[in-house]
């Protein structure tokens, strides 16, 4: 049968009726105590009451099937669930609900309990809270996280009518007038979330109440992720909608088998969603991505080898996927930016970070009134297309070599040295007068001539300094003393972003070009290196003799003097969005790749992936003197010992031992459904956490322990199933007394550990060395 196919309700509605009939036979025989040939049979009032409560107290079937094939087994058990409803009472008919409403009680607890204890800036709410107060000025900035984390940040701000005065300077005390309490609250709401979320996450990938009530006191109750979600940071957003992530993925995975029905539509989006949320808030929420890509791509792969299922089927899956999993993901992603954009329209300390054009569109800077059209005569400023290279720049310095003359550099700075005269070439003249000023075209051949030292831009057959395969660019000669023909330029227009240019000018801000040297025929080029101390290690300007067409060799004008020329019309320098989008990407990317540890310097702070799992180190999130409120980041050795346990050891054997077991013909599952559902739950939790774990290695970063904090979520959630999973396989049962046992000591456990280490959680404002007891790995510190 097709997967579009569905039993019409006439049909289901008699299958319903005809198993509730034989329900009630069942129920009706065992009441009466007979056997099939009518003898009394005695039934222990154990036996009954344990068959009353299994049904209620197993894992979810997540077969639903609608072509019926469980249809009458689930309907058979109407009646017993009846009966558990009377015989249990409300706890046990209401209990679906009330483990995730106990843990998010106790959620509730743990997360806000005392959030005002330190009332000064701790750790990163210095970077935080700072941005979100940019949020609140308008003031444009940058950072290497996408925006989304740090807006609801800005929110949090705004509700409590903060004005954006407060700097947030680390260890400095809050003013009266910020109400941090509430910023901390805002972002503790969302580190509520974890526990409930993964209860319905294991409970979605068939763990029984037990154990998904037991995956979430692990989460609730573990001391590094209630830590970092009490203070106004951006983890509890991320590790909120990372959770999110994982549901909607065990929700995808619940209802596979029920194609384009509602419910399966409905976890489709929600994944979307949440993979649109989590990637706008941090990029390490692409690892979610990875986790629900691959996750798509095998179960597509599955579909296409089932019989039933019809091309227009098949391709009506890929374009639901695509629509829900990239579409939606990518449209929220673009959306937080242009809100980003739209709330900063101010000039502020991320304007470096952008090009000219964009600049100019922000309040408070200069370049929107100037010409827009530069002429012969024009005072102009030069910038490169590369970020971090700054300006064209000259001052009186020489080379120390090749050819001695005057040193070129791009220089990040205004300064005076970065001021440049275009003129025609040597011997011709232009007009000075409004009706005689002659506009620069694409194809003419000019002369730059920097103001401050009257020299002219020059290049010429003598290598580069660092780049040896290029020339090298010098400032040469005083105005038309020398008239070398080596001083000129062609202008190439590579892009013109205004909207009306038919004769193709040059122009300010909006036309990006080449200068390509007539002589030599290379280009101006940034180099991507720096010059040594002797040129104060600004960046290298070479003429590129290669002939590379890359953006190392497109420039732009960004500021541009000339009395004779009218000021540019606002609407001719508009900044298209995705321009905008695409080069503040390209920045956060090179800030990422930025962030590399200096070898010659030791930070406390940071820790290498390696010693995560097994908590080697702990994170001291602030000043440690002894009557200062302190806080020390670090988990809970039961619920981080044990999943390290389960993740790296129990779980990969298990699985290698089985698969062989497996592909030898031994028979150690009663179907090969039940070894495929143990396959999909794996995946889905063991894959969550070596995807949010593993590609750390291969990151040359700087990394902190709360990096490994979402793939500790999923290592809890995996700990929790494998206890059930084994436990169900060793006893039968998960209801078995073992079973409950082991997961009723675990939890005890965990709640225990976390009282434990709660002075870490929640501050102590006593000597460190009072809780000497409490350092169980000598490489901690907890004290000096």
């Amino acid at each position: 049968m097709s997967l579009f196919e569905q039993q019409s309700p006439v049909g289901r509605s008699t299958a319903t009726q005809t198993a509730a009939a034989a329900a009630s036979t069942v129920l009706r025989r065992k009441a009466e105590g007979s056997d099939k040939n009518g003898a009394a049979a005695p039934v222990s009032q154990k036996t009954e009451s344990r068959s009353l409560f299994a049904d209620d107290e197993e894992a979810f079937d997540d077969d639903d099937d609608d072509d019926g094939s469980k249809a009458n087994e689930t309907d058979a058990l109407i009646g017993r669930k009846s009966a558990v409803k009377q015989q249990g009472g409300w706890w046990l008919s209401n209990q679906e609900m009330l483990y995730p409403a106990l843990l998010t009680l106790l959620s509730v607890i743990t997360r806000f309990y005392n959030l005002g204890k330190a009332n000064h800036v701790v750790w990163d709410e210095a970077h935080f809270g700072k941005f979100g107060a940019y949020y609140i000025n308008g003031t444009f900035y940058h950072d290497v996280h996408p925006p989304l984390a740090k807006m609801l940040v800005g929110f949090s701000e705004l509700l409590t009518g903060f004005d954006g005065s407060f700097t947030f300077k680390s260890g400095h005390a809050y003013p009266e007038n910020v109400n941090y309490k509430f910023m901390r609250l805002f972002n503790a709401g969302f580190g509520m979330t974890l526990a409930p979320m993964a209860y319905f996450t294991l409970r979605n990938v068939g763990c029984s109440r037990n154990a998904a009530l037991l995956g979430g006191l692990f989460v609730c109750f573990d001391n590094a992720l209630c830590t970092i979600s009490r203070f106004i940071l951006l983890d509890a957003i991320l590790l909120c909608f990372t959770a999110m992530s994982a549901l909607s993925l065990s929700g995808m995975y619940r209802y596979r088998k029920q194609p384009f029905s509602a419910a399966w539509w409905m976890w489709l989006l929600a994944t979307g969603v949440s993979l649109g949320l989590v990637t706008s808030s941090k990029w390490v929420g692409f690892l979610a991505v990875a986790l629900v890509g691959l996750y798509t791509l095998y179960e597509l792969y599955d579909i296409f080898g089932q019989d039933e299922v019809r091309v227009g089927s098949y391709l009506l899956h890929w374009v639901a996927r695509g629509m829900a999993l990239i579409a939606i993901p990518v449209a929220i992603y673009m959306a937080c930016f242009m809100i980003h954009f739209s709330l900063l329209y101010k000039s502020g300390s991320g304007d470096a970070e952008m090009d000219s054009l964009f600049q100019a569109n922000l309040q408070g800077n200069g370049l929107k009134n100037q010409p827009l059209d530069v002429a012969y005569g024009s005072q102009i400023t030069l910038k490169s297309s590369v970020p971090g290279v700054g300006l064209l720049h000259s001052h009186v310095d020489t080379y120390p070599d090749g050819s001695k003359q005057q040193q070129i550099t791009g220089y990040t700075h205004k300064d005076q040295n970065n001021d440049w005269i275009i003129k025609k070439m040597h011997g011709q003249s232009y007009g000075n007068t409004t009706e005689t000023v002659e506009h620069i075209k694409d194809g003419d051949i000019v002369r730059l001539v920097h103001k401050h030292t009257e020299r002219n831009l020059h290049s010429h057959a003598v290598n580069a300094h660092m780049s040896k395969r290029d020339w090298e660019v010098t400032g040469y000669g005083i105005g038309e003393t020398y008239r070398d023909s080596n001083d000129h330029w062609r202008v190439e227009v590579v892009e013109e972003l205004s909207s009306k240019n038919p004769e193709r000018r040059l122009r300010t801000l909006t036309t990006r070009f080449r200068l390509r040297h007539v002589a030599q025929n290379c280009a101006l080029r940034a180099s991507g290196k720096s010059l040594p101390q002797w040129a104060w290690k600004q960046a290298e300007i070479v003429c590129d003799r290669r002939n590379h067409l890359d953006e190392n060799t497109v420039w732009n004008i960004e500021s541009h003097i000339n009395p004779l020329l009218p000021p540019a019309k606002a609407d001719d320098l508009k900044s298209p969005f995705l321009r905008n989008f695409v080069r503040l990407n390209a920045a956060m990317a090179r800030s990422n790749n930025a962030l590399v540890p200096d070898k010659d310097k030791f930070d406390s702070l940071t820790s290498a992936p390696y010693e995560w799992p097994i908590m080697r180190l702990g994170l001291r999130m602030c000043g440690w003197d002894d009557s200062k409120v302190k806080f020390w980041l670090t988990g809970n050795p039961v619920v981080w010992w044990l999943s390290t346990l389960a993740v790296i050891v129990i779980g990969p054997l298990q699985m290698l031992y089985y698969a062989v077991r497996i592909q030898r013909g031994l028979g150690d599952f009663a179907t090969a459904d039940e070894w495929e559902k143990h396959l999909y739950a794996s995946y889905i939790l063991w894959g969550g956490w070596a995807l949010h774990y593993l590609p750390f290695y291969l990151m040359g970063r700087v990394t902190y322990l709360h990096h490994y904090f979402p793939a500790l979520y999923f290592a809890a959630m995996y700990l929790a199933y494998l206890i059930e999973w084994n436990g169900r396989r060793l006893t039968g049962s998960s209801l078995s007394l073992a079973c409950k046992a082991a997961i009723a000591i675990l939890g005890c456990l965990a709640i225990a550990n976390f009282m434990y280490f709660a002075p870490f959680t929640y501050g102590f404002d006593y000597p460190a060395k009072m809780l000497s007891g409490r350092k169980w790995v000598s490489s901690w510190n907890i004290y000096d």
